[in-house]
């Protein structure tokens, strides 16, 4: 099992900048990917980004390609989530997830217990 925990959330302004970390602890080994999901009031979780481990590749939501970026500190074991241009759209809960593949809810088995980030108009 792998130990999250998010920290950087906040309230912020439309398009102001925050910058989410995820600190993973346990067996981490056993993951392949970091994803980071989000979910608004009243809709269901949706992915953001993701990254592998191994060799950085990352993927991004059409929503925030451009504006959010995700890396990875490897010796640290901490994933960023690095967030520009934010909209009021934005506004969520965002959870980190430790997952054997990248692409799909469903290979993320470990989970934060999320952050809240809200962005004002």
């Amino acid at each position: 099992q792998v130990q999250l925990v998010e920290s950087g959330g906040g309230l912020v302004q439309a398009g102001g900048s925050l910058r989410l970390s995820c600190a993973a602890s346990g067996r981490t080994f056993s993951s392949y990917a970091m994803g980071w999901f989000r979910q608004a009031p009243g809709k269901d979780r949706e992915f953001v980004a993701a990254i592998r481990w191994s060799d950085g590749s990352t993927y991004y939501a059409r929503s925030v390609k451009g504006r959010f970026t995700i890396s990875r500190d490897n010796p640290k074991n901490t994933v960023y989530l690095q967030m520009n241009s934010l909209k009021p759209e934005d506004t969520a809960v965002y959870y980190c997830a430790a997952g054997s593949g990248v692409v799909g809810e469903n290979v993320y088995h470990d989970w934060g217990q999320g952050t809240q980030v809200t962005v004002s108009s």
